[in-house]
């Protein structure tokens, strides 16, 4: 299984779920391929977002060394899901679609039309936007384990 996790800036929500997918499938054993992309370019090349850092690092869960990137349409040939975290993203990402199969394979990560809020303007929000991620990561395995 190939994952992409995608949000705006690639600094704060994205390298998060990476981490905390990557982590739970570690630990379940699985083989997969994960990895965050942003829909803009403002942060490619940074680290994560200090504060998305220090959250995962409490949760036993090391994120400093990813990188930031920007999405492009070669994400669709090389991942089989990719996961937005709010619906700008998804609008974005799918823009970039070349044929129904990529449509396909983009969803936002939390059920619904919820979103995952961006936490960039407000310390207090890393740590819930870090549970929503937890739990909705867990949900991404325990589906793709009843397959």
């Amino acid at each position: 299984m190939k994952v992409l996790m995608v949000c705006l800036g690639n600094i704060c929500r994205s390298p998060l779920a990476e981490g905390v997918l990557r982590h739970l499938a570690q630990e379940k054993g699985l083989n997969w391929t994960i990895d965050s992309a942003g829909t803009g370019n403002w942060h490619v090349g940074d680290p994560p977002d200090h504060r998305s850092i220090k959250v995962a690092k409490r949760h036993g869960i090391d994120i400093s060394g990813l990188r930031g990137r920007q999405f492009g349409t070669a994400d669709f040939d090389n991942f089989d899901r990719i996961f937005v975290m709010d619906l700008d993203n998804y609008r974005n990402v799918l823009r970039k679609a070349r044929t129904d199969a990529d449509q396909q394979k983009v969803q936002l990560l939390l059920d619904g039309q919820r979103e995952v809020p961006d936490p960039w303007y407000d310390d207090a929000l890393f740590e819930p936007v870090y549970n929503m991620i937890h739990e909705a990561c867990e949900r991404v395995i325990r589906k793709e384990l009843a397959h």
